[in-house]
């Protein structure tokens, strides 16, 4: 059996919205790094960005299960001694919501090229408002029907 690579010109990406709002946000989080990544495509590639666009909105209405709200903290570290940073998630959703899907995407992807290149697909915005009207989006809802 032959294996068929896609050339460029078969490649074809799209764009999608998603609507943040009262999502949890590991289910959200895997259908986007599934678009992000062209799984969905029947040419996909593990090692070509066969993938879509996707912007995501209102990324502060985001929800978590359990007591994560209180007990989920994001942690950093400079390299430096005492340069470990820790955040809890509500102070995290006050300042920076955006910070919050793209770290659950980007533990999705690749840990590569690829999957930079890949993350550098997906906008998030804090707000309902996104400037990509010129893209028309698809609106995509959790359940994977597109509107």
């Amino acid at each position: 059996m032959k294996t068929d690579t896609p050339s460029p010109d078969q490649i074809h990406q799209e764009w999608y919205l998603f609507d943040a709002a009262d999502q949890v946000l590991g289910r959200l989080a895997t259908r986007i790094a599934t678009l992000l990544r062209g799984k969905n495509k029947p040419y996909f590639s593990p090692h070509l960005d066969t993938g879509d666009y996707v912007i995501v909105i209102n990324a502060e209405k985001i929800k978590l299960t359990g007591n994560k709200e209180l007990q989920k903290i994001y942690k950093r570290y400079s390299g430096y001694p005492g340069g470990q940073r820790e955040i809890p998630y509500q102070k995290m959703l006050e300042q920076k919501p955006e910070e919050i899907i793209i770290h659950a995407v980007k533990g999705m992807l690749p840990k590569n090229t690829l999957g930079n290149q890949l993350l550098q697909k997906l906008r998030v915005y804090a707000g309902n408002e996104h400037p990509h009207a010129a893209q028309k989006p698809q609106l995509v809802t959790l359940t994977g029907k597109e509107e």
